[in-house]
């Protein structure tokens, strides 16, 4: 789902930021993702991966996540309050099992379907920046031109050397960044 998440961000004219770009041992994990939500006017947070660990705990870091953002935006100053987020879950109403402080939130489920997540970004992010031109092209054409991408990956690893399951974050940012720039599609 990651995947599609970047895709459609760089389609939006967007830079996706995670914690993942940052290789820094001199920086903890906390620091890095603190430093990324001071810096982002928006958040994407799906709070959907909490599943359970080996040993049968769930990993809360992405609602973790979702309370930092929304801590910055309701106490912070200036740009802080302006801080806008699309919260994704599975189902509808699953959170309120697990997370049910944020009852009240518009939360988009997304039933595990990368099409569903990448026209609710597109949709979001649409309505959240200002009107450009060309316009954002709609979620299935962004789902589409992914399609397009995600067949052209292998040969695109091949060209650089480099097997899928070694690229990094940073790698697949890269490659998404290029792939779009190239593309002969006018809707993008």
């Amino acid at each position: 789902m990651s995947d599609a998440i970047v895709f459609v961000v760089f389609v939006c004219g967007l830079i996706l930021r995670s914690a993942l770009e940052i290789d820094d041992a001199s920086q903890t994990r906390i620091d890095k993702i603190a430093a990324l939500i001071g810096a982002c006017r928006w958040g994407i947070h799906d709070i959907s991966r909490v599943e359970l660990n080996e040993h049968g705990l769930p990993r809360f870091n992405m609602p973790f996540e979702l309370g930092l953002f929304l801590g910055a935006r309701r106490f912070g100053v200036g740009g802080q309050r302006r801080k806008s987020c699309l919260v994704f879950d599975t189902d509808p109403f699953r959170f309120q099992k697990f997370i049910s402080d944020i009852s009240g939130q518009d939360i988009t489920p997304h039933g595990d379907h990368p099409g569903r997540i990448m026209a609710a970004v597109r949709n979001w992010l649409s309505n959240s920046l200002p009107p450009r031109e060309p316009a954002i092209p709609g979620g299935t054409e962004i789902k589409r031109l992914f399609d397009r991408f995600e067949a052209d990956v292998p040969e695109l690893c091949r060209e650089l050397r480099i097997e899928i399951h070694e690229l990094t974050f940073a790698d697949y940012a890269r490659i998404v960044s290029s792939w779009l720039r190239d593309a002969e599609s006018p809707a993008v």
